[in-house]
């Protein structure tokens, strides 16, 4: 949110350069083709390609009667892969025929240098080659080709693999020691001991496979609290998937950590109020806030510095707001708004209001000085309303569930030192814009081979590692670009179907940057609102009553969806957002009066 607010700024991809290998050493006389189906005339026998992004077509092709054809949609990049048995220390070729706008062939798990090569643009049959040697264990590669994320469909025909094939793989025996660790409301974490020439392992919870993870340890999600889960665990390689582990069963905790719902109305409204500004619309007293509102954060808690991390907060000077109260006035207000059951949360950041706690220096101030304002003014929690620059990733910071970025990382341990101090019933509530949170589902931070914008997704390992202490998120869906949803098309704000869209991609979750073991996982729909502004003067996306609630039919009823299909139906949605208190009421209260009338039954 802000006192005037631009167009959330578009990301910058760019593409890495790069250059072709040269096809090295001859071919030995004990080397032999080792790419079963190279040519696709058994179709796609032999080869999983991503999404169902892959088809076999009779023309063009390069040799024989049949190609492939695989097209990138949304944050999928068409790759097809097939794993192949080769020797440890052995030099193997890779090539392949392509056409098309930036193919990629190459290989992973050599045990050396993974290689790759591509081409820019390629018109006709052009040939990739490279070559690789495989480390001194390894008995399996990937091959594989992809497009871009974007670009038309390509082409692929006779790829190839020669050298000295391998001995057979044999199917992976079942894990043994699986383990649950100590459980929260809403996860449970998982160990088990590795098993030879597993290359992954699949994660069931009861009869469903919930999660593909190549290492030993996993941690099961959006569970439901005070409910017994039983888990188990099977080895996958080239050979197919071993039998299941045996069962471990663990209980999810009473909910202890639930963010602070306690009080809360099961459909609440939450709005921003201008206690320290009036930006055009007006200062509205807290004690002329109406009743419909139930959650009021006060906007805005800035800091003495970019990077101090030291926030303060005053009310709206009387030369810009000659109505404001007095703060005595103001304190007695709040406590009135919470004798009547409503949350009073001081609200961080804003568009002015850059935020980087990018040192544990930082870290603490903020700590201290938040714990001030909310102890002056007997607050009942903190909103993080970060924007701009206030979050960003770092190079090589990809994996949501493991931060690194030391402004994700500090902001993350001063929320839950503040959720340590004040107990259960602190409320956390968060306002990031769709570009930090729904963009990553097609890039994340500055992308595998950097160029894009560091902050793209910046917002879900926050959001994630604060899942359990997190009361309420209310995307800002307004001030956006086109944002793609999980049907892999592009949603403009100001419809019921961008609402719908977004939303659905909370409640569903999503694979980050297209990613299918980096899964961002659901959120409980009462710990979900839509963030909306109040009135064409609040924010670009605007959107009509009678739009809002055909979002909030579709969410919660599955009916007026129109074309987009969510994939479940929440009538245990908490509700609406809005920026802002003070533009609903120089709209003549327009969005809280639909709100209030609104039938959620």
């Amino acid at each position: 949110m802000a006192r005037s607010r631009p167009l959330t700024l578009i990301l910058a991809g760019a593409l890495a350069a790069g250059g072709l290998l040269a096809l090295t050493p001859g071919a030995q006389a004990a080397d032999a083709e080792l790419a079963r189906n190279g040519g696709f005339e058994a179709g796609l026998d032999g080869w999983t390609c991503t999404a169902g992004s892959g088809a076999v077509v009779t023309s063009p092709v390069h040799g024989g009667t049949k190609a492939l054809k695989a097209t990138p949609a949304g944050s999928d990049n068409a790759r097809c892969s097939q794993t192949v048995t080769v020797k440890p220390n052995s030099t193997y070729a890779l090539s392949g025929w392509v056409r098309g706008s930036y193919v990629y062939l190459g290989a992973t798990g050599t045990g050396t240098t993974d290689v790759s090569t591509w081409t820019g643009s390629a018109p006709d049959w052009q040939k990739l080659s490279t070559s690789f040697t495989t480390g001194p264990s390894t008995t399996s590669v990937t091959i594989y080709t992809h497009g871009w994320y974007g670009t038309p469909a390509y082409q692929a025909d006779d790829l190839s693999l020669y050298g000295p094939g391998g001995d057979p793989v044999q199917l992976p025996t079942a894990p043994t020691g699986l383990a649950a660790g100590s459980p929260t409301s809403t996860t449970v974490p998982l160990t088990w001991s590795a098993v030879s020439g597993a290359t992954s392992y699949n994660v069931y919870r009861g009869a469903t496979k919930i999660q593909t993870v190549t290492g030993t340890s996993a941690t099961a999600t959006g569970l439901t609290a005070s409910t017994a889960y039983t888990f188990q665990v099977s080895a996958v390689n080239a050979a197919g998937e071993s039998p299941k582990s045996a069962a471990v069963t663990a209980t999810t905790t009473n909910g202890g950590g639930d963010g602070g719902n306690q009080g809360l109305p099961a459909h609440a409204l939450v709005g921003y109020l201008h206690a320290s500004f009036a930006n055009g619309s007006g200062y509205t007293r807290m004690a002329d806030v109406p009743d419909s509102w139930d959650v009021i954060n006060l906007a805005f808690g800035e800091p003495t510095s970019v990077t101090s991390g030291d926030i303060r907060f005053s009310l709206c000077p009387a030369t810009e707001c000659p109505n404001v109260e007095s703060v005595a006035e103001f304190k007695a207000a709040i406590k009135a708004k919470q004798a009547a059951g409503k949350k009073v949360l001081i609200s961080i950041g804003g568009q002015n209001g850059q935020v980087q706690l990018s040192s544990t220096a930082a870290r603490d101030a903020f700590v201290t000085s938040v714990s001030k304002i909310i102890d002056e003014y007997g607050l009942d929690g903190l909103d993080i309303d970060f924007e701009g620059h206030s979050l960003s990733l770092q190079t090589g910071d990809t994996d949501f569930r493991n931060p690194t970025s030391p402004v994700v990382v500090n902001l993350i341990q001063a929320v839950k030192t503040l959720k340590a101090k004040y107990g259960a019933k602190f409320v956390l509530t968060m306002a990031p814009e769709t570009f930090f949170v729904q963009l990553g589902y097609q890039f994340y931070g500055s992308g595998p081979w950097g160029g894009q914008d560091p902050r793209a997704g910046a917002y879900l390992p926050v959001i994630h590692a604060l899942r359990d202490d997190l009361t309420l998120l209310h995307v800002q869906d307004y001030n956006s670009g086109p944002i793609m949803g999980l049907d892999n098309q592009y949603h403009s704000m100001g419809g019921a179907d961008f609402h719908i869209a977004m939303t659905d991609m909370l409640l569903t979750g999503f694979p980050v940057a297209g990613n299918a073991d980096r899964f961002f996982p659901a959120l409980r729909a009462d710990q979900v609102a839509i963030g909306l502004p109040a009135s064409t003067q609040a924010g670009n996306g605007h959107t009509t009553p009678s739009e809002v609630d055909k979002a909030l039919d579709c969410l919660t009823k599955k009916v007026n969806c129109g074309s987009y299909q969510t994939h479940g139906t929440w009538p245990a949605l908490r509700g609406l957002m809005t920026w802002s208190i003070n533009w609903d009421r120089f709209n003549q209260w327009e969005f809280s009066k639909n709100f209030d009338a609104y039938n959620w039954s």
